[in-house]
């Protein structure tokens, strides 16, 4: 049985060479992000300046940690760090050609499991040296996914008298520890042992204690309940019952409540997953229910929540082992599968939707948190380009995109996928709130009211707006006050449109135009430049920007007087100066800027 796999590691890249090793291996390892070394390292998700400085961020903050250089490096940055090998995160070498894969640190947390993984990906080799992993094919203190150690320190006790040859006794009193086969072990007790249970034993019962996910904890609440008194009454009818809340595999509910608070905080107390069921499934469980309910029926379509959720999850072979508890606005059951019960089988996760704006295109314009979303995603939607433009973010991810102009289209099929249980990302270019899909999301949420889409997770990650990539390109021409205005009159009356550039005129700002033109709309942008005019001279510098981010970007700056159609397209953004918007021309650089007012506060005066 293969050790424990960490989750979302940090391949460190310091060279080109490992860049590319590193994007051969990144669609073996969900999660992982590429994270270059400024100046040298062009392409990463996350660039940064200082080796050492980077490497022991990542380490502090418990990342996984993918080493593409020598060994050396990384032990040299971290050693000062050292303190418990149990609670350090996975770190590994990896030589630039992929050959070797080596754990340095956290070999018991995952570390010699991913070196494997590491390895076989690349058809190298995992330099594993703890003895255990290598003498007896596993690592007790580091159990399969689901399983839990009551106490890892006697693990080494139980190691060392496995390969010194001596009996180990083994007593399984829950769960199938087929993992363990390899290994010598007695069925008759013995010292020192090994204890496979879904109780909390006493602690000299034995020396090491492993509990396997054979429960099945179903919960019931009032709407809005306070997260403790669902927590605190879980744990009284465990303790009261015996049971350990290790060998929880699972916290499962009506969907109905798929969107409540306090199941969620307790889900992620016990570190395992919610999981929800419909009413028709707990029906389905009513001949196995202690305590039938006819008003739980009239309220939400089955007998029983909390007991035919457990017994739901524990399958056709689980039986209740505590029936429902009452407590205060709550209820809980438990149910145990002997079997075991793997949660990802159970029901539906709660759906997450994030609306996602990925900048102008390029990888590094694009927000650590916005490429974290796609690469957890099961699901993207959006604009065939846009989604063409993420490159390997995509692989292995359900692709559903429209036509550009299809925008409700893409927001429905998001929310009825993420209302499916699945983690999905609407994305679009530039910023998700700015002239893009987030509002028409939560449009569609208050239009319809629909209660599957109101039970999903919803999350806005912002990005770099087209305005922004603009300036920086220019200078700082948004250096004072600005606005963005629309010049497409589909969704906005051209009279309000004009209302509002007037308004900028009159106010002064820096104006950058969205949606200039189209090939029917032609006279707008001629129109915006004439009310513009009216306040500031023709001279004022006007910058396009065209494909910002991508092949065959352009920024121009040209005269607001010589503003005309055949300037500008779809791709292009406009931004128009203000009266204060100054053009410095130095050697052979041209920069666009809009002065703060710093120099009238140098000087003592007051800014104009």
């Amino acid at each position: 049985m293969s050790q424990t796999m960490p989750d979302s590691p940090a391949l460190v890249v310091l060279t080109p060479g490992g860049l590319a090793t590193a994007q051969r291996l990144r669609p073996h390892l969900p999660g992982a992000e590429i994270h270059g070394r400024a100046g040298r390292v062009s392409g990463a998700d996350v660039p940064f300046d200082e080796t050492t400085a980077h490497l022991r961020a990542l380490f502090t903050a418990g990342r996984p940690i993918i080493g593409v250089c020598a060994a050396g490096i990384l032990i040299r940055a971290l050693a000062p760090l050292l303190a418990d090998k149990r609670a350090e995160p996975p770190v590994l070498a990896l030589s630039e050609d992929g050959a070797q894969a080596v754990p340095l640190l956290g070999g018991h947390r995952g570390a010699n499991a991913l070196a494997r993984a590491v390895a076989d990906a690349l058809g190298g080799n995992a330099a594993v040296t703890t003895a255990g992993d290598v003498a007896l094919g596993l690592a007790l203190d580091d159990p399969p996914p689901g399983w839990h150690l009551a106490d890892p320190i006697p693990a080494r006790a139980v190691t060392a008298a496995l390969l010194a040859g001596e009996s180990v006794g083994l007593t399984v009193e829950a769960g199938v520890a087929d993992w363990l086969s390899g290994l010598s072990l007695s069925a008759r007790a013995g010292m020192p042992g090994i204890l496979v249970t879904d109780r909390e034993p006493a602690p000299d019962e034995a020396r090491l204690v492993f509990h396997p996910p054979v429960l099945a904890l179903g919960v019931g609440c009032e709407r809005g309940v306070p997260t403790g008194n669902l927590m605190d009454h879980v744990h009284t009818t465990l303790y009261k019952n015996g049971l350990s809340p290790r060998a929880i595999a699972c916290v499962v509910s009506i969907d109905v409540k798929a969107d409540e608070e306090a199941v969620h905080a307790l889900a992620d107390h016990l570190g395992v997953p919610a999981r929800f069921l419909d009413a028709e499934t707990l029906e389905r469980e009513t001949p196995r229910l202690e305590n039938p309910s006819d008003l739980v029926f009239a309220e939400v379509g089955c007998h029983g929540v909390a007991e035919g959720a457990a017994l739901a999850a524990a399958g056709p072979a689980g039986r209740l082992v505590a029936p429902k508890a009452k407590g205060d606005r709550v209820t809980c059951a438990v149910a145990r599968c002997h079997a075991g019960i793997d949660a990802a089988r159970v029901g539906r996760p709660r759906g997450h939707l994030t609306i996602a704006g990925i900048g102008p295109g390029r990888a590094d314009w694009r927000t650590p948190a916005v490429t974290a979303a796609l690469r957890d995603a099961q699901d993207v939607v959006g604009y065939g380009l846009y989604l063409d433009l993420l490159g390997d973010l995509m692989a292995g991810k359900g692709r559903w995109e429209s036509d550009l102009s299809n925008e409700e289209a893409r927001a429905r099929r998001a929310l009825d996928l993420a209302a499916e249980g699945r983690r999905v990302v609407l994305v679009g270019s530039g910023d998700a709130g700015i002239y893009a899909l987030a509002t028409l999301v939560f449009e569609l949420l208050e239009r319809d009211d629909r209660a599957d889409w109101n039970r999903v997770a919803i999350a806005v990650e912002p990005g770099v707006s087209a305005f922004q990539a603009a300036a920086a390109r220019a200078g700082a021409p948004v250096g004072h006050d600005f606005c963005t205005i629309s010049l497409s009159d589909l969704l906005t009356p051209w009279p309000v449109i004009e209302n509002r550039l007037k308004a900028a005129a009159d106010g002064d700002f820096v104006v950058s135009l969205y949606n200039p033109v189209s090939q029917r709309r032609r006279h707008q942008i001629e129109a915006a430049r004439d009310i513009l005019l009216t306040a500031r001279p023709p001279e004022t510098p006007v910058i396009l920007a065209r494909n910002l981010g991508r092949d065959g970007e352009t920024v121009t700056v040209i005269p607001l007087a010589d503003l005309t159609p055949d300037r500008v397209d779809m791709l292009t953004l406009v931004m128009i100066g203000s009266r204060e918007t100054r053009v410095a021309v130095r050697g052979t650089n041209t920069w666009i800027y809009t002065p703060r007012g710093y120099a009238a506060k140098r000087t003592g005066k007051d800014t104009p």
